[in-house]
């Protein structure tokens, strides 16, 4: 697979796969046995993705309710210390965002809590030092300038290598490159066929040197009706590579900034490697244009 990079020459430049794995929707619940998720993590590898994104918040709230909270994060690293493969992934994971009881979601981006979320992540991933630590989401009980602050902190702390930004606009993200510079590696927003509002923070990241990680890259594809009628183009130059239309949502991505890597989420081996697939997938300018304008 083509690869793209995290960091600089003061974190030091990673090369990862130009496709990742969202790990949103890994669970244990009836429909995800544990070999299946063993099965999809070493398909991804055998397919050359080596950006893995978790979170604190991640993990089936529905049963686990607050528990929920960390339950991603034990899932991940014990998989990853099942196959033996720590060395071939950079492990990525977010804090900001708490699971409450009936499986609801909060915030809490207050310092205590985010520098309490990081040494929780550390136990958890069982590393002394997480390769790539991200904002989950601004918190509208906390000053956004306060936060940074807060971030610079971590950063300084040596508890991490790197940061991110989630679900930051482009006035966030160049008020937090101001603060922490080098440390400030990447942004984590939405970006889809469905949703195309983020294309002002693909644009930031691209003059600031950041990774710009697309999550639920493949929104608007799932559902067959919704493919038709909204997003025709998408399967017309699907059809005409004989791939599937995520390849090609996947392959336009890539195309919009050597900056974008996009972490598509999968459950089952087939899906992860048809979506490493799309880092191979070449789009003509006149097929991008065209999705662009779609």
């Amino acid at each position: 697979m083509q690869t793209r990079h995290l960091g600089n020459q003061t974190t030091g430049r990673i090369e990862v796969g130009a496709i990742g794995l969202g790990l949103m929707t890994f669970d244990q619940t009836g429909t995800q046995p544990r070999e299946q998720l063993v099965d999809t993590v070493r398909a991804a590898l055998d397919a050359g993705v080596t950006l893995f994104d978790t979170a604190d918040a991640y993990g089936p709230g529905e049963e686990l309710g607050a528990r929920a909270q960390g339950a991603n994060e034990r899932l991940i690293a014990g998989i990853l210390d099942e196959l033996g493969v720590r060395d071939r992934v950079l492990l990525a994971t977010k804090g900001g965002h708490v699971r409450t009881e009936g499986g609801g979601w909060a915030t809490d981006s207050s310092a205590s809590h985010l520098h309490e979320a990081v040494d929780a992540s550390l136990e958890r991933l069982g590393v002394e030092q997480i390769a790539l630590w991200q904002h989950h989401r601004p918190d509208p009980e906390v000053p956004y300038d306060e936060v940074i602050g807060t971030l610079k902190e971590v950063a300084d702390s040596g508890k991490v290598r790197m940061v991110g930004l989630s679900n930051a606009d482009p006035a966030q993200i160049r008020s937090a490159h101001a603060v922490l510079g080098d440390s400030l590696v990447s942004v984590q927003n939405q970006f889809s066929p469905k949703f195309r509002s983020s294309r002002p923070e693909i644009e930031v990241c691209h003059q600031l040197g950041l990774a710009f990680l697309p999550w639920s890259p493949l929104g608007g594809l799932g559902d067959a009706k919704e493919l038709a009628e909204k997003h025709p183009a998408f399967q017309e130059v699907a059809d005409a590579h004989g791939v599937s239309a995520q390849q090609v949502a996947l392959a336009w991505e890539l195309a919009q900034s050597p900056v974008v890597i996009p972490i598509p989420g999968a459950k089952r081996p087939q899906s992860i490697t048809d979506s490493a697939a799309a880092a191979d997938l070449h789009l003509t300018p006149e097929e991008v244009a065209r999705l662009d304008a779609e």
